[in-house]
């Protein structure tokens, strides 16, 4: 008894056809869903690092936000008596003057210049307390940062731009300028100035 050997697909058996073609198809459709699956995983890990980077993003601006808040509150408990340091410094330039004026050697002016210092030596102990410093810089180079020039004066005394007198002292409040002193600065003595027109006779 001969068996034959199928030759062509017209020679299979029809369930065995079948089934091949359910395989192929079952592969292609595995291979679809691969591709499709690598793309979703690539759409995925880009979404991924756009909310990595906005998250990245936040916290930074969430640091900078607490940091300015931070700079904020302690601006505001070092400098909270900028206005009221302010309205003090009259009242202490008022005691000043009244102790300059007071060269009277009459007993009633020398107790009441005599008080006049005491209160000023309170409130420069109130203001030591809260960092309230005074700008007296005579005999200082002028520093536009902390003088105001209230006039120029020539002498061959001191350097030029050199502070010389003060009309009003400045004062600052931890270290930042509430009032610049007003001060009166040196320039050079012209007058004092040998003539350049005037030759001098070394062999004289």
């Amino acid at each position: 008894m001969s068996d034959k050997q199928p030759t062509s697909e017209q020679d299979l058996p029809e369930q065995e056809l079948d089934s091949a073609q359910n395989d192929a198809q079952a592969e292609n459709t595995a291979d679809d869903d691969i591709e499709t699956l690598k793309k979703k995983l690539a759409e995925a890990e880009k979404k991924a690092e756009e909310n990595w980077d906005k998250a990245v993003r936040a916290v930074a601006e969430m640091e900078n936000m607490k940091k300015r808040i931070q700079r904020d509150l302690e601006n505001a408990h070092k400098y909270s008596l900028e206005k009221i340091a302010k309205e003090l410094l009259t009242v202490i330039d008022s005691l000043e003057l009244g102790i300059l004026a007071a060269n009277s050697d009459h007993p009633e002016v020398q107790k009441h210049k005599e008080g006049s210092e005491l209160t000023k030596k309170q409130l420069e102990s109130v203001f030591s307390k809260f960092n309230i410093e005074a700008i007296d810089p005579i005999g200082q180079p002028f520093d536009p940062e902390k003088h105001q020039a209230m006039s120029m004066q020539p002498t061959s005394e001191v350097e030029p731009n050199t502070v010389i007198n003060v009309f009003q002292k400045g004062y600052t409040l931890n270290d930042r300028l509430i009032r610049p002193a007003m001060v009166v600065v040196s320039k050079a003595d012209d007058s004092q100035k040998p003539d350049e027109n005037t030759k001098i006779d070394e062999q004289a």
